[in-house]
């Protein structure tokens, strides 16, 4: 095992966007039963240590590549895109004042006297949405000039806002019951 592979060769997977998620789940159950730390007690130290360590790295490849945003900013990290920090990719003002009035749809529906349809409604549409932004990214990614890996990158960063609304709408619907 090496961990200064990257997480697909480490858990043999082709470097790729469309993951099989059976396949990595097969795979990291594999790795996990032969790396656990139980499996190496009675062993030195330093064999202790590095089966921890090698288990650490699964379990972060697998937490990466399991998600379709965390998956797309490894692929783009890999290819020395930085879609993490807050200023590596300017979004155009549309896009921000989009987000901004979908929050404030969000809002409104916490009032509404009967929320429940309507929260299920703006769900999907937000769901539908990030869906075609991860179509959008395969795409980009696929032709891997440096033109379609800026778009991909933008096409994060919006993934990233979406997500992040998923998890707002999934507190309103949890305050909801």
């Amino acid at each position: 095992m090496d961990i200064q592979q990257n997480y697909f060769a480490f858990l043999g997977l082709p470097e790729s966007y469309d993951v099989d998620l059976k396949a990595l789940a097969a795979r990291s159950h594999e790795l996990q039963k032969t790396l656990h730390p139980d499996r190496f007690a009675h062993l030195s130290e330093r064999e202790k240590r590095l089966s921890v360590q090698y288990t650490a790295y699964l379990n972060e490849a697998v937490a990466t590549l399991k998600f379709p945003l965390g998956r797309a900013q490894y692929l783009l990290h890999l290819q020395g895109i930085d879609t993490i920090s807050e200023a590596s990719v300017q979004l155009e003002p549309a896009f921000l004042f989009e987000q901004m009035a979908l929050r404030d749809d969000l809002e409104d529906i916490k009032v509404m006297s009967s929320p429940e349809a309507a929260l299920d409604k703006f769900m999907d549409g937000v769901a539908q949405q990030l869906s075609e932004y991860q179509r959008t990214f395969a795409e980009c990614y696929a032709v891997g000039d440096s033109e379609s890996l800026e778009r991909a990158a933008a096409v994060v960063r919006k993934m990233q806002f979406m997500v992040k609304l998923q998890k707002e709408i999934e507190l309103v619907e949890s305050e909801l019951d």
